[in-house]
């Protein structure tokens, strides 16, 4: 017997949001990253990445939350970000590999002053 494993669906982090789809925006995923829906982001030159905590460039900031995956390896791709606003379910978010706990708690308060709640 075949054994399908479903990904994570886009927006499948999201306890509630701005009426409207007030609480998203359409962005753009810079190139380099391959990430799913819940990814927790930074913001550098004008566009989102995965949240690096030991960078100095925007990156270390989180900022946002992708909507729904998108594979930006080969080149910018355009994205849905959840960028204020919204409240989310913690145990869907996806964090970098390695991410500390005083980093994951940084990066909680930095989501948290947007309006963006983890539940």
């Amino acid at each position: 017997m075949t054994v399908l494993n479903e990904s994570t669906h886009a927006g499948e982090f999201l306890c509630a949001e701005l009426p409207g789809l007030l609480s998203r925006k359409e962005a753009v995923l810079s190139s380099g990253n391959d990430l799913p829906a819940g990814a927790v982001l930074g913001f550098v030159g004008g566009e989102y990445t995965v949240l690096d905590p030991a960078a100095s460039t925007g990156a270390e900031d989180a900022v946002a939350v992708l909507y729904a995956a998108v594979d930006a390896s080969a080149g910018d791709q355009p994205c849905v970000v959840v960028y204020k606003d919204a409240a989310v379910l913690g145990s869907s978010l996806v964090w970098p590999a390695g991410i500390s706990g005083p980093n994951k708690t940084a990066a909680i308060a930095s989501l948290d002053a947007l309006g963006i709640v983890i539940r």
